[in-house]
């Protein structure tokens, strides 16, 4: 369930970073309270309701601080959880596992909110030929955490950031002078550089929708902030020559209404940067 984008030294970088934030000489709590070769089962518990994801980060976790950890594991990722389940239990030096519970959990919480939300999405446009996007409105240096789980929750992820996807947006278009003139500049830059990537084209009105048809070259057209009608007025003209894309403020609940215009895609920040922790907690078996 891992996307393809995520290498696994993404993610033991990421861990060796995330341990020595909070570690650095020593926990020293840990160290002068617990014998050195204490070993110990700890739980993951469920306190709430939603979708579980992070289950595969936790053990990468605890793996890295214990080789020796073993684990039984209840729950995998993008499994629905509720109130009092275990997601699994582990069994290690009693050291590791203090050490990485912070980090397990801050992970596991954090995309386990936003994989429940994006389940919630998802099931919202289930019965409808339109896939729900996230969007680079994502936490710094974990923005492959957040799109891990969007994916784990059912949604799709878009553009990973500024250098694997196009997008010409209003403030390109202005700056460049027109959407002609971006549009153009995008081919011969492509071309000199060699890249053979997706280009999105922003327009903020139907006049710009009937340039970007005129001039082409694109992939996608994506209808930025439409009222609902004039969407529907968009998606017609468009009428399938380009795949088609609304966003601004697409909301749980009203994406269903978004989605029922014809559009082949909702991209939807809403899916990070408001997701809820989930509430976890992780306990040493006495």
């Amino acid at each position: 369930m891992r996307p393809e984008a995520i290498t696994d030294q993404q993610i033991i970088d990421f861990v060796v970073a995330g341990l020595y934030e909070d570690i650095r000489d020593g926990d020293h709590t840990s160290l002068a309270t617990i014998p050195a070769d204490s070993r110990s089962k700890a739980m993951l518990r469920v306190k709430d309701y939603g979708v579980i994801a992070g289950v595969e980060l936790a053990g990468q976790i605890l793996k890295h601080l214990d080789p020796t950890a073993t684990f039984t594991i209840y729950k995998t990722d993008g499994t629905d959880v509720v109130f009092g389940q275990t997601a699994f239990e582990v069994e290690a030096n009693t050291r590791s596992l203090l050490q990485g519970e912070r980090l397990l959990l801050n992970c596991m919480q954090r995309m386990s909110g936003i994989a429940t939300l994006s389940g919630r999405f998802a099931f919202e446009v289930g019965d409808l030929p339109v896939k729900v996007l996230d969007t680079r409105k994502t936490t710094p240096l974990i923005r492959f955490l957040e799109k891990w789980a969007v994916k784990i929750g059912g949604c799709e992820n878009y553009r990973w950031g500024l250098y694997d996807w196009m997008m010409i947006k209003d403030n390109h278009v202005d700056a460049a002078g027109g959407v002609k003139q971006a549009i153009e500049r995008a081919h011969t830059y492509q071309k000199e550089k060699g890249l053979d990537l997706g280009i999105t084209l922003e327009v903020r009105n139907l006049v710009e929708v009937e340039e970007a048809l005129e001039i082409g070259g694109i992939t996608r057209i994506m209808f930025d902030n439409f009222e609902l009608p004039i969407l529907h007025e968009a998606v017609a003209i468009v009428n399938g020559r380009f795949e088609t894309e609304a966003s601004g403020g697409i909301t749980l609940f009203n994406v269903r209404k978004y989605a029922l215009s014809g559009v082949n895609y909702v991209s939807a920040g809403a899916l990070t940067h408001s997701a809820n922790p989930l509430d976890l907690s992780f306990k040493i078996v006495k």
